[in-house]
């Protein structure tokens, strides 16, 4: 029999250290990638992303809720990602 945990640590960082990684790994590809072959290195970036929402998750080693904790992850990187990019896109399409 297990006991319940008196103060559960709050896993809302993770979330966000998620959000934050998709951020750097959005920029890094918008600047290093050609502009060809930069949406297909950004679902590249957000498979990275899907894995490090895992790893961070389970890291933490909370079951309750570890499935809402993952999907918001991933969902903000989509998000987060998504913005990035189409930053870069208009950025590429005004610049000439």
């Amino acid at each position: 029999m297990s006991a319940p945990e008196l103060a559960p640590r709050s896993s809302f960082g993770g979330v966000i250290a998620v959000w934050i990684a998709a951020a750097v790994l959005a920029l890094v590809i918008g600047v290093v990638a050609p502009s060809d072959w930069r949406a297909a290195w950004m679902a590249v970036g957000l498979g990275a992303c899907v894995i490090i929402a895992f790893a961070v998750h389970l890291a933490g080693g909370h079951a309750l809720g570890f499935i809402q904790r993952v999907a918001a992850s991933v969902l903000g990187a989509m998000l987060v990602m998504g913005l990035i990019g189409v930053g870069f896109g208009l950025a590429t399409l005004f610049a000439g």
